[in-house]
């Protein structure tokens, strides 16, 4: 373990509430202390949940040690049952609580409730959150299917399950619906759909269906690969994130369920691959783009960055651990070193090293990019109630894609933008003295007349060793203001880079324009 601001994953139980939250008719009892009691926080208020998550605490406190701990959770145990009257319960405990070996699976079997009881081992100081949605959502489904009891009737539509999506997951309520209105035009039904919305009684019914698409591999594969070899259920392979990831689904799906994929490959709401195409989007091509996230996002991000928007991918990244080969794979075809990590100072570093001018990542990386400058958008977990939004945002399928367009897009677009408000600096209309805008010549109040304050140079490295910034005149940081802001921030480093290998004390206007030279050959 390591103290941290920030962390990607938080430990496994979280995993395991977001599995419980996603489903209806199931119950979590978790064994904790008094201060990790969050999961409202979580899910009420970042993804903005209608109902409160179904967990029960133990709640014991720091004079409760020295007493009976354990006839603690057997009464909470028994009174989550009482209340709820839920169709199964899952039960555990907390990292803090695990320190003290209560067992909370054997108390409850010791309850000898009249529903199933699943326990939960969660080692919560060797593994973490994404593995914990997964081992549950496995230990679930392991404890509750069973075989099937539905003949296929000739002339019967194929089936299918749709497994992965879990509560505080990104985009994974659009995805579901996205996703499942893509097979219907295939003419697929779609027997259960798991965690989301599911009940434990559902999960009896998996073995119904003719096989498994698995929407998010993190926690879905575990249980996939185990209903593949009981009930010899196929599984997909294919991750429909792009467009071009889209139709190879379409065509492993519609392989699987025997059907006709003509009609579902020439979708005409696949509008991103013209837009990507489009005159407006020159301006586009090439642009260096990093990305960090989960591996599945990750992966399908860079694919997308690379195949369909013409960018140049200068890095790729993963905290999952788990999934760290298949990240590992994606960068060797992008000849780019692989970062495997759960350290946001490594990222921010990474980041700061190859000076992007997009970043696609996390919540943790939309605040390293803003720190440096640089334009981002979000595609994965861990994100913020901003990533929740009311409206239809898949990243899956052909809508999907063309929501990440525009999510992607828009941000260097609007760098041009800025940059061009910035070249106009000096008309009448658009000095930093003039009135807003919108609230015509004479309405409202002056902004202060002035230039900026010049940004504040950040340290050189060299071998890893900081190095002195040399001082900037104020003609070269003149100059400076007048690069576009979304490459400011790299001409800035390499010009202070450039002083101190040569041991330049100021940064001249003559240094800035050499510096510019150097870097240009």
């Amino acid at each position: 373990m390591q103290l941290t601001l920030w962390t990607y994953e938080g430990p496994p139980h979280i995993g395991a509430m977001r599995v419980a939250t996603a489903m209806r008719g199931l119950h979590y009892v978790l064994h904790a202390p008094q201060g990790d009691t969050y999961a409202d926080l979580l899910f009420t208020m970042i993804e903005r949940r209608d109902h409160r998550p179904p967990v029960t605490y133990t709640t014991f406190q720091a004079r409760d040690l020295g007493g009976d701990t354990a006839e603690l959770f057997k009464t909470a145990t028994r009174e989550a049952y009482a209340r709820f009257k839920p169709q199964a319960m899952i039960v555990g405990a907390s990292c803090t609580a695990e320190l003290i070996q209560d067992d909370p699976g054997g108390l409850a079997a010791a309850l000898d409730l009249p529903i199933p009881v699943v326990p939960l081992e969660l080692p919560a100081y060797q593994r973490k959150e994404n593995w914990g949605a997964a081992e549950t959502f496995y230990q679930l489904v392991r404890r509750l299917a069973g075989p099937s009891t539905a003949e296929r009737a000739p002339g019967r539509a194929p089936r299918c399950n749709l497994l992965g999506p879990t509560a505080l997951g990104f985009r994974h309520r659009d995805d579901v619906t996205e996703i499942g209105a893509l097979l219907g035009r295939l003419g697929i039904e779609i027997n259960v759909v798991a965690p989301l919305d599911a009940t434990p009684a559902d999960l009896m019914r998996l073995a119904d269906a003719d096989f498994n698409v698995v929407l998010y591999p993190e926690v879905a594969s575990q249980a996939a690969q185990w209903l593949q070899r009981t009930y010899r259920q196929p599984m997909t392979k294919v991750v429909p994130i792009g467009v071009g990831a889209t139709r190879e689904f379409i065509a492993e799906v519609a392989a699987l369920a025997g059907v006709d994929a003509t009609a579902a490959l020439a979708d005409p709401r696949a509008r991103s691959p013209w837009y990507a195409k489009s005159i407006d989007s020159t301006y586009l091509t090439g642009k260096r783009v990093f990305v960090f996230g989960d591996a599945t996002h990750a992966v399908a991000a860079a694919r997308v960055a690379a195949r369909e928007l013409g960018f140049t991918v200068v890095g790729i990244g993963t905290y999952s651990r788990e999934f760290a080969r298949e990240v590992r794979e994606a960068a060797r075809l992008y000849g780019v070193e692989p970062l495997i990590s759960d350290d946001y100072l490594e990222v921010e570093a990474r980041v700061a090293e190859l000076q992007p001018e997009l970043v696609l990542g996390t919540q943790m990386e939309r605040h390293i990019a803003k720190r440096l400058g640089i334009p981002c958008a979000v595609i994965s977990a861990p994100m913020h109630v901003q990533d929740f939004p009311a409206r239809h945002s898949p990243q899956m399928g052909f809508e999907g894609a063309n929501v990440m367009f525009d999510t992607w897009v828009h941000p260097l677009m609007m760098g041009l933008e800025e940059h061009l408000l910035t070249m106009f600096r000096g008309d009448i209309e658009f000095h930093d003295g003039a009135a807003a805008s919108h609230l015509g010549r004479s309405g409202g109040m002056p902004a202060p007349v002035g230039r900026p304050e010049p940004e504040a140079p950040l340290p050189a490295t060299a071998g890893g060793n900081v190095i002195a910034i040399a001082a900037w005149a104020p003609e070269a940081q003149q100059e400076l203001q007048k690069i576009p802001f979304f490459v400011r921030g790299k001409a800035r480093r390499n010009t202070e880079r450039f002083a101190a290998e040569r041991g330049l004390h100021a940064i001249t206007l003559e240094t800035l324009y050499d510096a510019k030279a150097h870097f240009g050959r």
